[in-house]
């Protein structure tokens, strides 16, 4: 079993998201559940991905934070595929990923990996008795909106609250009260929630910054999924277009920028980005506490 760990949406090493990657044998069944969440715990990154190949351009993808099976990890995914380029396994071309969120398309290039997400849904709109709540569990209040953005909840795999501020000052400034993001995210069913404002002239689509204390990821440097439902929910207000590419800049304030790319053609959603191997390992077999085939 060998074990990766690769910065995903990185432009260079120690930046972007760091995922672990678990790269199992074609003969190796999945290892428990138990495992795998320990596992997970043990190498610390937000989300760990457990790759297993099962035909000859299709591979099986689980997700594990420290605390739980997630059906999908944007980010996971993309440090999956860029490992398995660069360590010879697979080559350039086109591939399919099944998830617990369904079955998806995922193109390898040179530098870059682009994933299909999962037919997007616009769930929720929250009242503004709800909105007020939301700010408030930052020390933010609604004169930290932008008068034309509405917060909602949108799924492209994951259901994410999305909640505009207003400037990069509003939303550098919010500090998360854990808890009561943690039961807002539990009581709307979604992993966490998604703050942004919009970009400048400076060429990024939005600034972002992701919280999901409910899953045990108090704050995440890049979330694919989570860009990929911001991603329909500003063309739904008009402001991306179709076709074009969209630059997501996310973890400035963790010192671990990002960059996650993405398009939209109709529902079609992608998120595209690159990733960086930066260590890899291997489980001691004489001490692991499952045995393959089990």
């Amino acid at each position: 079993m060998k074990i990766y760990v690769v910065d995903a949406f990185a432009e260079e090493l120690f930046k972007g998201n760091q995922a672990g990657v678990v790269l199992l044998d074609k003969e190796e069944a999945f290892p428990p559940e138990s495992f795998m969440k320990s596992l997970a715990a043990e190498l610390k990154h937000s989300e760990t991905a457990f790759v297993k190949q099962t035909g000859e351009d299709m591979f099986d993808i689980r997700y594990f934070t420290p605390e739980a099976e997630v059906e999908l990890c944007g980010h996971a995914t993309i440090a999956s595929f860029a490992a398995m380029r660069d360590t010879g396994r697979i080559h350039i071309g086109e591939y399919r990923a099944g998830t617990l969120a369904g079955e998806l398309a995922v193109s390898l290039e040179r530098r870059m990996v682009w994933m299909d997400m999962a037919e997007p849904e616009y769930r929720y709109e929250f009242s503004a008795r709800e909105r007020g709540q939301l700010y408030d569990a930052y020390g933010l209040d609604l004169s930290s909106a932008p008068g034309n953005l509405v917060p909602g909840i949108v799924s492209t795999g994951l259901c994410d609250i999305l909640l505009p501020v207003k400037d990069r000052e509003s939303l550098y400034k919010a500090v998360m009260d854990q808890e009561r993001v943690a039961a807002l995210s539990k009581q709307y069913r979604a992993v966490g929630i998604h703050m942004f404002c919009l970009g400048g002239s400076d060429g990024g689509t939005a600034y972002c910054r992701n919280f999901a204390p409910l899953v045990g990821i108090p704050e995440e440097s890049a979330t694919g999924t989570s860009n990929g439902a911001l991603t329909y929910y500003l063309r739904r207000n008009g402001i991306i277009e179709d076709g074009a590419v969209n630059t997501f800049v996310q973890g400035e304030t963790m010192g671990k920028e990002s960059r996650i790319y993405t398009r939209i053609t109709g529902e079609k959603i992608r998120v595209g980005g690159s990733g960086k191997l930066c260590m890899e390992c291997s489980l001691c077999a004489g001490e692991c506490p499952w045995t393959i085939g089990d």
